[in-house]
């Protein structure tokens, strides 16, 4: 039986009574406290024009959790390459490798992890922002760091300071294209979990051993809500939902209290909407969250499980963590 490795996905979440420096440096401390903690990587996310969400420049954050740190793996969860030339994102990420040698994963995203106005914005041109030029422009990232195809452009830093770069994605799509390039696969089972066990297969199936790997490695990213009691992680589950709510219904805003939350009037759509998020993911007191995270390894076959714990005050985040090391993680085995 084998352990299954925990790391953590951190989205920088603006509290409605805090500041976006507030959430930042309550990811620094979040940070600190998951490497004692044992955690094997601590991954932000790239999300734009989203008022409760502070990681938009993911290897800027990047750079200062891994100073603020010394050996957690520090990473992106993703970076959304639509939004980003190749280049740049090859001079950023070296820059982080040869800063911190070993230590820097780059999660590459397919979708823009926004709004096609914002993207554009990003991009400043149409052309990238297709999901058909997505394999070509991850080929030409990955030769910046590898310098495999000769060209005019030498990426410095970059070539020669290559981090492990992973693939993400909600859908077979990326999947596939994560196994056929024998490249790690993170699925987000936190906000697409019908997908997962179906695109997990695709992505084994397609597997071909490559020089960054031999066999298939998937890591599963699930919301996961630990507290003393079932009914405590369902009141610091509600902010969650909320803001989950109000994003998809194109009203974003910064993260509410719980009770803020427990007082919002949901209509039964909306009731039923969250209700469905919420299925397959990890959320109670540590025997119940036990339960809840073994059942996803044991269906999934995930070689590693990322964590993301999105409740209102730090100290809360920080106990859900602190529960699911010391009580919940001895548990889960593959």
């Amino acid at each position: 039986m084998i352990d299954v490795p925990l790391s953590v996905l951190d989205l920088a979440p603006v509290s409605a009574d805090g500041t976006v420096g507030d959430a930042l440096a309550n990811t620094t401390e979040l940070a600190r406290r998951t490497e004692q903690l044992g955690y094997r990587r601590f991954w932000v996310a790239e999300h734009h024009n989203m008022p409760g969400i502070a990681s938009s420049a993911p290897a800027v954050l990047l750079a200062h959790l891994a100073a603020r740190t010394s050996s957690i793996r520090v990473g992106s969860g993703g970076v959304m390459l639509p939004n980003h030339a190749p280049l740049v994102v090859a001079e950023q990420f070296g820059t982080l490798e040869a800063l911190h040698p070993g230590r820097v994963d780059l999660g590459i995203g397919r979708a823009p992890g926004t709004d096609q106005v914002t993207a554009l914005a990003l991009r400043r041109t149409v052309e990238g922002l297709s999901a058909e030029g997505f394999p070509r422009e991850l080929g030409d990232l990955l030769n910046y760091f590898t310098g495999e195809r000769s060209g005019p452009i030498t990426a410095t830093p970059g070539r020669g300071d290559m981090p492990a770069v992973w693939l993400l994605g909600s859908s077979g799509f990326s999947a596939q294209l994560a196994g056929l390039m024998g490249l790690p696969f993170s699925f987000a089972h936190h906000f697409s979990a019908v997908n997962t066990v179906p695109a997990l297969a695709l992505y084994r199936e397609s597997f071909r051993p490559s020089r960054w790997l031999d066999r298939p490695y998937a890591m599963v990213a699930v919301n996961t809500i630990c507290a003393d009691t079932d009914e405590r992680a369902e009141w610091l589950a509600g902010p969650s939902a909320l803001s989950f709510l109000r994003l998809r219904t194109g009203r974003p805003q910064r993260l509410a209290s719980p009770e803020e939350a427990a007082g919002y009037a949901y209509s039964e759509p909306e009731r039923e909407f969250v209700a469905q998020r919420r299925e397959g993911q990890a959320m109670g007191s540590p025997e119940t969250v036990r339960r809840q995270l073994a059942d996803l390894v044991e269906r999934t076959g995930a070689d590693e499980l990322m964590l993301t714990t999105m409740v209102y005050d730090l100290a809360d985040r920080v106990r859900s963590f602190e529960l699911v090391a010391e009580r919940v993680a001895g548990g889960l085995r593959r």
